[in-house]
């Protein structure tokens, strides 16, 4: 057994080597901080940012955040673009890699905001005619995500924005939603992410509803 675990030990540094390297973290960085300026949120900016996460998850398989960076933005390019006839290729885009991230990093709350946000989209292409379908999916995966992280802020701006847009013969409600995100920034106040590049994305979405919200 002694001997069979030396030989695994330059596999376990292989692998550690691997996930620290410089050249991921520096690519990570460059394109999580692309994220963090407004002007990048516009459905091709979205999907140019997309297309290097993309490049990045083939050369790091084992990492996940590259897969869920690519359906991020791919889902918001879904979200701003003007051609319902994109969206729902773009959502299939997005589908695909959040399977990938959820492959590699099972029973994720982050993962599970994205699904919720993939349902929205497709709700977008024909809310009458999928709006029965989708809506539950979006709110079942909002509702997975807060048992797994009530801390999580992301949680609560996607309850918000949904009890904001949904019309009120529907479950919408702007006062609750109104509530709903005054949590979610209290939500962002606290919340540390696990390191640089990891999800943090939302707070002045979150601020931008709110304002609305209280109108």
């Amino acid at each position: 057994m002694k001997h069979f675990l030396l030989l695994l030990l330059p596999v376990f540094a292989a692998v550690v080597t691997k996930a620290q390297s410089p050249q991921y973290q520096d690519a990570m960085t460059k394109q999580v901080g692309l994220l963090d300026v407004p002007a990048s949120y516009t459905p091709q900016s979205m999907l140019d940012i997309s297309n290097t996460f993309e490049r990045i998850a083939a050369a790091e398989k084992n990492q996940w955040l590259p897969y869920y960076y690519a359906a991020y933005t791919q889902v918001m390019s879904a979200l701003m673009t003007q051609d319902k006839d994109k969206i729902d290729g773009l959502a299939d885009k997005a589908e695909a890699n959040i399977n990938k991230a959820d492959s590699l990093k099972q029973n994720d709350d982050e993962i599970a905001c994205i699904r919720s946000l993939i349902a929205t989209s497709r709700i977008m292409v024909d809310p009458q005619s999928r709006g029965q379908q989708y809506g539950p999916e979006s709110g079942m995966q909002i509702q997975k995500a807060k048992q797994i992280n009530p801390e999580n802020p992301r949680v609560y701006l996607l309850e918000g924005q949904a009890l904001f847009y949904t019309p009120e013969q529907f479950g919408g409600d702007k006062a609750k939603a109104k509530e709903v995100l005054q949590v979610a920034l209290q939500k962002y106040a606290a919340f540390k992410p696990a390191s640089s590049i990891a999800p943090h994305w939302g707070e002045p979405h979150a601020k931008d509803l709110l304002q609305q919200a209280g109108k």
